[in-house]
């Protein structure tokens, strides 16, 4: 088992302070592909359609435990330059190539942190016409009322930096195996 305890840090920076652990982490994914199992049916034709780059490392994590036949796919969006706090300006880097018509499509989001993600391509992918368009938020930070409220969210996060898991500050921490504030 690697040891974390440094982060990959020189030494002269803050250590990292764990917010959500390995272990519950794990148990969270578990428990939300348990729940987003139990709401579709097979004949829902199931596509889950992940944020890159943030949401990799959850949406693998979450197809592997969810029990209904699905399919795969993605798209990058970035509203965040190499600072903390969102541009404000979205900018889809990869739109999905697959067909979104008279599917049930699940997004998949790391953190719902503004909005503003959400709330400008939300309306593209509802004009593809899927039969359904729900969210699955690994993090919800809860600042303001979001115009698109995920259906499934895995943990309400505190109103900080946060890395790892996926979730990267300048590129750096995502492969961190829990989540921590910067």
């Amino acid at each position: 088992m690697p040891d974390w305890t440094d982060h990959g840090l020189r030494a002269a920076e803050e250590p990292l302070q764990i917010v959500f652990s390995t272990e519950q982490i794990d148990r969270r994914v578990r428990e939300l592909a348990a729940e987003i199992s139990a709401a579709y049916e097979v004949r829902d034709r199931l596509l889950v359609l992940g944020f890159l780059k943030g949401a990799f490392i959850f949406m693998a994590d979450l197809v592997r435990a969810i029990t209904l036949p699905h399919q795969v796919d993605f798209l990058v969006a970035s509203s965040y330059g190499p600072g903390e706090v969102s541009t404000g300006e979205v900018r889809l880097l990869y739109d999905p190539a697959s067909s979104l018509e008279g599917r049930a499509v699940l997004v998949v989001e790391d953190i719902v942190d503004s909005g503003t993600t959400l709330r400008l391509l939300l309306p593209r992918l509802q004009a593809r016409g899927p039969s359904s368009l729900e969210i699955c938020a690994l993090l919800h930070k809860r600042l303001d009322a979001v115009e698109a409220e995920p259906r499934w969210v895995g943990f309400d996060a505190p109103n900080v930096f946060l890395v790892g898991y996926g979730l990267d500050h300048g590129e750096d921490f995502r492969h961190l195996p829990y989540i921590a504030s910067l």
